[in-house]
């Protein structure tokens, strides 16, 4: 097996912690917008370059604006067009595995049940948007025998030093903010970057894994309310749970669509909302489970910002 791995996107979160979890095993080589020691600039890459390696890491893109800032374009040229041109390249060159890291958006930014491979993709922002036409793109291609590509759609990834969107709740609790939405019983799927690096290198080493299309989350899914429970253990900080009713909940959310105040309606919304993602056909591809518990993977997180 080629021992060399090239991923795209290495200088972000994700790229730094994979690379961290990898290199005791692999040969590593990173691709970012900057030109330094062993990383090139994207227009540098080639099929040439890429055959010396023998999988390919596409981590680099845009990532989803919370700010609602970024033009459509950005999207597509940074998740679509590039992807498009990497996936080519590949194609050509003597490299075995392709990587490429989608997102649950690209399918649905809402979830009534459990989100599945099988669900029938509705994205509804730009940037889900952009990730499913480069997932067209991928699939719509012819692949060679000896080549094997993957398609990982994460959930919300979050890891050491990066809270991600854990952010809100772990200002709530470190402050000693009484969290005022006990009674909305919910469920959210989290994703350990500890977790994510676990499947990716599983199938960089099982060649038996097929081709495809793969939802990545934590085993369990988490309530909001368990979540801020935990992010108190995590700091030794008493978390007050306050049941406020929620007529009173939707009219300062209300209010806060209005004048500045600390929670709106599409905060609370994402507070409160289901987002289950099934991970059983990763699990069953690799033969292995998670090897961080949901709570564990959280602690983590929220820890290495209270040191």
């Amino acid at each position: 097996m080629n021992n060399k791995i090239i991923i795209t996107g290495i200088s972000g979160f994700v790229g730094k912690s994979l690379k961290e979890y990898l290199e005791s095993q692999f040969e590593i080589s990173g691709v970012s917008r900057e030109k330094s020691r062993s990383i090139f600039s994207y227009g540098e890459l080639s099929g040439k370059l890429f055959s010396e390696y023998g999988t390919i890491i596409h981590l680099a893109g845009k990532a989803h604006d919370l700010k609602n800032v970024s033009d459509d374009e950005e999207y597509f040229i940074a998740n679509t067009e590039l992807t498009k041109e990497l996936f080519d390249k590949f194609l050509e060159s003597k490299s075995e595995t392709f990587i490429f890291m989608s997102s649950v958006k690209a399918v649905a930014d809402e979830v009534e049940k459990v989100l599945t491979e099988e669900a029938q993709p509705n994205p509804i922002t730009a940037y889900g948007k952009s990730k499913l036409a480069a997932e067209k793109y991928i699939l719509g291609k012819k692949l060679p025998k000896n080549k094997r590509v993957y398609i990982l759609r994460p959930c919300m990834i979050h890891g050491p030093n990066n809270k991600g969107n854990l952010n809100l709740l772990y200002s709530f609790v470190s402050k000693g903010i009484p969290y005022p939405f006990g009674r909305y019983e919910n469920k959210r799927s989290f994703l350990s970057v500890n977790n994510l690096c676990f499947v990716i290198e599983g199938l960089i080493k099982n060649k038996n894994v097929v081709s495809g299309v793969y939802h990545i989350a934590d085993d369990q899914p988490i309530s909001t309310k368990e979540l801020v429970i935990n992010i108190g253990e995590a700091i030794n900080k008493k978390v007050l749970i306050v049941n406020t009713p929620k007529f009173v909940i939707n009219l300062l959310g209300k209010i806060g669509n209005i004048i500045p105040f600390p929670i709106s309606t599409e905060k609370i919304h994402k507070l409160t909302s289901n987002y289950v993602v099934s991970n059983k056909k990763i699990k069953q591809a690799i033969g292995k489970k998670m090897p961080l518990a949901v709570e564990e993977g959280i602690q983590l997180t929220i820890k290495s910002f209270n040191i």
